[in-house]
């Protein structure tokens, strides 16, 4: 698991977002199971304390549900993925879209941008 963490986010959310995008390009699927929080501190290097509220996080939003003496679960629960993948693109989008206007980009700059940079190429 991916252990560059950033300063402007809490960690225990940077590995709940981890985990999200792993379940949103379908690496996780509704129904597996995750690692024990002790596991899944030592993949992620942290202490297990912020496992354990990253767990207790996703379960608030009703991403996964523990099972008392089996672990915890991403759910079953239909449509959590599609609902995850748009709330992901929308704050994706938001921050993108945020920070192209403090460069000062219009509308059409910053879809011509896009464009550019989903065919590979570069100004």
């Amino acid at each position: 698991m991916k252990q560059d963490f950033h300063s402007s986010k809490p960690i225990y959310l940077q590995i709940a977002d981890q985990i999200f995008f792993r379940l949103v390009r379908k690496e996780l699927f509704p129904g597996d199971k995750l690692p024990s929080v002790r596991e899944m501190a030592i993949q992620t290097k942290v202490n297990p304390n912020t496992i354990q509220r990253t767990y207790s996080e996703m379960e608030r939003l009703g991403i996964v549900e523990t099972r008392r003496g089996q672990g915890t679960f991403i759910t079953e629960k239909a449509g959590i993925v599609d609902e995850l993948k748009e709330r992901l693109t929308r704050e994706v989008c938001e921050s993108f879209v945020m920070q192209m206007k403090e460069l000062g980009l219009t509308k059409e700059e910053m879809l011509e941008g896009i464009e550019k940079h989903a065919e590979g190429g570069r100004k």
